[in-house]
């Protein structure tokens, strides 16, 4: 286990690498992967009981999926600084050949990458039958997700929500990024979500809030997520994040979804977020 000043200190470094991955190949999505930073930092360096001897069966040990796909760059530097492969192989991502594409596939055997989530909206469906698998199997870890709010436009989550909640998958903590941007706007001009909190409890899961980019916050909420397990219902995390948080001309700014910065904008990004670990 980690404290939260290391905590914090991981996900400074997670931010820094993020946004120099995306600007080293002038593409790629920086904002919500900065936002989701401190969730995915404590997730893997805190929360999960999971290991860097990867196999994709994950008996025994907690599994995550990644739903939405874009914010690979985070998804990424934390299996990197985590230990899965070396930081090193960063500095390939989305180039030609790269096992670091710009949405995270199996095909290319990345360790730590259980599903490919190029489209969105499939991740729940996912999750869902990773959870249900470790019931029939008696395997009494957890499985974790993370899905964007603005994701929840496809159809298909909420069917899969609808029939977790009817098959009791309690083993199961889906999060939704909940920072109300997604590629065309803000999520209320594009398609209202209102009221989140109500539409899940409806749909009959167990329902939680919290801020997304506070780490104490985000370790105690993760925390508390687990003790909601286990009770014939699955479990959701409202996650108030912030998109670009750590990079001040970045934040609450759709445009930051899917545009990398250029040598300006990098070297302001970069000052304001300090080197705590080795750069790749």
């Amino acid at each position: 286990m980690s404290t939260v000043a290391e905590l914090q200190n991981i996900a400074t470094q997670v931010r820094r690498d993020i946004v120099r991955m995306v600007h080293g190949v002038q593409s790629g999505h920086p904002g919500g992967s900065l936002g989701c930073a401190d969730f995915l930092t404590a997730l893997y360096f805190d929360i999960m009981k999971n290991n860097t001897n990867f196999s994709m069966d994950g008996i025994g040990e907690d599994v995550f999926f990644l739903s939405n796909g874009h914010i690979s760059p985070l998804f990424y530097s934390v299996l990197a600084r985590f230990g899965y492969f070396d930081v090193k192989e960063l500095a390939s991502f989305r180039r030609i050949n790269s096992r670091l594409q710009g949405h995270p596939t199996t095909h290319e055997h990345l360790p730590g990458v259980r599903m490919a989530s190029g489209s969105l909206g499939q991740g729940m469906s996912v999750a869902i039958g990773a959870a249900l698998t470790k019931k029939l199997n008696k395997d009494d870890r957890y499985v974790f997700s993370l899905h964007g709010d603005g994701e929840l436009d496809e159809g298909q989550n909420w069917e899969a929500i609808m029939f977790a909640a009817h098959h009791k998958v309690d083993n199961l903590i889906s999060t939704i990024d909940y920072n109300g941007q997604q590629i065309d706007g803000p999520t209320h001009d594009v398609m209202g979500l209102e009221s989140l909190k109500e539409k899940f409890l409806a749909f009959n899961w167990e329902v939680m809030e919290m801020d997304g980019n506070n780490m104490q916050a985000v370790v105690d909420g993760l925390n508390k997520a687990k003790t909601l397990t286990g009770k014939q219902k699955p479990v959701c995390i409202l996650m108030k994040t912030i998109m670009g948080k750590g990079v001040d001309f970045m934040e609450g700014h759709h445009e930051w979804h899917g545009i990398a910065p250029n040598d300006e904008q990098l070297a302001k990004a970069l000052a304001q977020l300090p080197e705590t670990l080795e750069d790749y």
